[in-house]
């Protein structure tokens, strides 16, 4: 009788305990959670890149000559047109002179040719015709007299000859005259002289020019390569200089974030070397293609106020704000899933069951993500790392993140 009594009390217990099953089966079990929440947001960008100037010149010879000066040297600012090197320059200097010379002949003989050619031509051409009168009045007597019979025919012919000689004189001083004339053949060559020794000039300039090599813009100097003495040659890069003027950051943006980008987005950027001084830039390129190697998306930022620590090719991390809101809808990201795919979907719990439900996304900040459409505010979703799964019976169980809202993600000032 004794062992009925102890069998119907383990029976108890047993009854008991299945029946507590049954009741925390029917409950589900406990999950974390996640509200969705109104609460500021912020999508940002994030890359690393290079400040750059805005161009950069490989400063070289293009004649082969010994460098005689180098009046520059790594970190000095230079100003268009001041003097950098200096090379072997004795011959061309020679040539310059005589190229001036000649051209001083050239105009000198321009002007004799204008002021004594021209007037001892017309002047020629005054004493032909005097002459040449002459003889045509003395053949019409000697005529007369030779068919009087008072000359021979002999008289005849020597003034027929003097006539014929006097003409074709004429005829060439003439033609003399003319050549010396503003346009005539005498003046235009003379002019040609001029021109040929005007260029002759310019090019021995242009041959002594090319070994003063001068700065070509305001620019910082990045490296020299050269030394007194030392032999130029075409191809070689003697200094290296970086244009003033205007700062920008080379990056390099991942691909997937190509829908965010827009020219003129704000953008704070940090230099590796002082990161606690932020400074403000902002998108002004995106490249056309897409880099098939790596991935990603070369694009420019424009330094708005440089600060006087950057320096050519630094390290900076930068952050792009692609969009804000205030009061958007916003899960914690590992409450999202599949978020990167085309259907995104949130697993949330609804009357006691996991049910998984089709969301929109909008913005995406650090760590958290804006639901644009599929959920209510207020609403529970459970995150990825809990092992409920679409259809189980759950009930809610600690939550994740603030009941308050959460904080606005901080935008690289932090």
């Amino acid at each position: 009788m004794k062992f009925a009594f102890k069998w119907s009390a383990a029976g108890l217990v047993a009854v008991a305990a299945l029946v507590a099953g049954v009741l925390v089966s029917q409950r589900g079990s406990a999950v974390q959670v996640t509200p969705l929440l109104k609460s500021g947001i912020v999508q940002s960008v994030v890359a690393t890149g290079r400040i750059n100037a805005p161009a950069r010149m490989d400063i070289g010879a293009e004649v082969t000559a010994t460098v005689l000066e180098v009046r520059v040297r790594e970190g000095d600012r230079v100003k268009t047109g001041d003097l950098l090197l200096r090379l072997s320059d004795g011959e061309a200097r020679a040539a310059l002179e005589q190229a001036r010379a000649a051209l001083t002949e050239a105009r000198n003989r321009a002007a004799q040719q204008t002021t004594v050619m021209a007037p001892v031509a017309t002047q020629a051409v005054v004493q032909a015709k005097a002459a040449f009168d002459a003889a045509v009045r003395d053949h019409q007597r000697t005529t007369e007299l030779v068919a009087q019979g008072f000359f021979p025919q002999q008289k005849l012919d020597e003034a027929l000859r003097t006539l014929d000689t006097t003409r074709s004189a004429l005829e060439s001083a003439r033609v003399q005259s003319l050549a010396n004339q503003a346009r005539g053949v005498e003046a235009t060559l003379a002019a040609s002289r001029v021109a040929q020794a005007e260029a002759a000039l310019d090019v021995a300039q242009a041959r002594l020019a090319r070994l003063r090599i001068s700065s070509p813009a305001d620019a910082l100097v990045l490296a020299r390569n050269v030394e007194p003495g030392s032999m130029a040659q075409p191809g070689r890069t003697l200094l290296a200089l970086a244009a003033l003027g205007g700062i920008r950051i080379d990056a390099a943006v991942d691909e997937k974030h190509l829908r965010l980008l827009t020219l003129g987005l704000a953008a704070r950027a940090v230099a590796d070397a002082f990161p606690g001084q932020p400074f403000d830039a902002r998108l002004n390129y995106i490249s056309p293609a897409v880099d098939p190697l790596r991935g990603t998306v070369d694009v420019r930022l424009q330094v708005l106020q440089p600060p006087a620590f950057l320096r050519p090719d630094m390290t900076v991390s930068v952050e792009l704000l692609a969009g804000s809101k205030n009061d958007a809808l916003v899960l914690p990201s590992g409450s999202v899933r599949d978020a990167d795919l085309v259907a995104p979907w949130v697993l949330a719990l609804r009357d006691g069951r996991a049910t998984r439900v089709p969301v929109r996304l909008g913005l995406r900040g650090v760590g958290a993500v804006e639901i644009v459409e599929g959920l209510q505010e207020g609403e529970l979703a459970i995150p990825q790392t809990e092992k409920a799964i679409a259809g189980d019976r759950v009930r809610r169980g600690p939550s994740l993140g603030r009941e308050k809202g959460m904080e606005v993600p901080s935008f690289i000032s932090r």
